[in-house]
């Protein structure tokens, strides 16, 4: 209930009048891809420390779930702005969605598959003959990219992996549904890890280190509004508060784990879980100050693009990110 009644505080007191500002604030919604938790802290660290209120935003967060897809949201016109993984968003683009990155307060990728030890596989070469969970609703390309790298059917054969429909959570390896799960090296891997197996039970496999890892959590939108001069503005000051927000968390971790917490409607979350996850999450945004670097768009591009008959994408994008914003926010 904090959220909704922190994101209308400013409309409220001019309302009344007892606002300092001279001017209503603009209001901008922001579509999450997942739901309240520490990989969204720097955004609601620049909520409740005033960072959007001093910029004169009146921000709305929408918490994200299972059956959102931040691409569908921002199309409906139901947000301004959303957070969505790079390869889902250029795949929409590929299919007549002109999203566009602004920003990309994601340096690294926290993306991993885990796999029980005791499943015999030890390198990627071992997939072949087992099943694999993996997350849909976007999520899957990174994933179909690998195995397309790696010249891995992803059709059930002998020669391939059968793929399970993976579900948000990590039952499949824990009930021998599947011998390995997409996960997080933020989140799920710990849930694997509290539900009682050891690491030492585990083989994992990151992205980052399998050369295959693309880009997370960036902030997109429609490009047809980054020709409006006011909601250019809008952006950048969005921006600028959202970044100063990530920087406070990266420094101040418990803390921002803490705000997360207060802003959970749902009451899910833990505290050792959201403080373990800000402590991963401030690894990933550790090096970026928001302004996307060209050279991981084109590594992730090129990612996309591999894997010979089927790729996540099928050609270059053209104009998929800019600089517009950054340039003005962060200077």
């Amino acid at each position: 209930m904090k959220k909704l009644l922190t994101a209308t505080t400013l409309a409220l007191g001019l309302a009344l009048g007892t606002a300092p500002a001279t001017e209503a604030a603009d209001d901008l919604t922001l579509q999450l891809k997942w739901v309240t938790q520490a990989q969204f802290a720097g955004y609601y660290v620049a909520l409740e420390k005033g960072f959007y209120e001093e910029e004169g935003l009146n921000v709305t967060i929408k918490p994200g779930g299972p059956d959102i897809a931040p691409a569908q949201v921002i199309a409906g016109g139901g947000a301004d702005v959303v957070i969505d993984w790079m390869p889902s968003a250029l795949a929409s683009r590929e299919k007549g969605l002109p999203l566009v990155n602004i920003a990309q307060p994601f340096k690294r990728s926290g993306m991993m598959l885990t796999c029980r030890a005791d499943s015999g596989i030890k390198t990627p070469q071992d997939f072949p003959g087992h099943t694999l969970g993996v997350w849909f609703f976007g999520n899957e390309y990174p994933f179909l990219a690998w195995m397309s790298i790696l010249g891995i059917p992803t059709d059930g054969s002998p020669q391939g992996v059968t793929v399970l429909k993976q579900g948000f959570n990590v039952d499949p390896i824990l009930n021998g549904q599947a011998d390995c799960v997409s996960t997080m090296t933020y989140n799920e891997y710990w849930q694997i890890i509290d539900a009682g197996l050891k690491p030492e039970d585990l083989v994992t496999f990151k992205y980052e280190d399998q050369g295959v890892a693309t880009l997370e959590d960036g902030l997109y939108v429609l490009e047809d509004r980054l020709k409006d001069p006011a909601f250019e503005d809008q952006l950048v000051r969005f921006v600028r508060a959202s970044m100063k927000g990530w920087k406070w968390a990266e420094e101040n971790p418990d803390e921002a784990a803490m705000i997360v917490l207060e802003y959970d409607e749902t009451g899910a979350q833990t505290e050792q879980h959201q403080k373990r996850m800000m402590g991963e999450i401030a690894k990933l945004t550790a090096g970026s100050e928001g302004a996307l670097d060209p050279a991981d768009y084109e590594r992730t591009v090129k990612i996309l693009m591999a894997g010979g008959s089927d790729p996540v994408i099928t050609k270059k994008p053209e104009g998929a990110w800019t600089h517009q914003i950054t340039d003005k926010a962060l200077k």
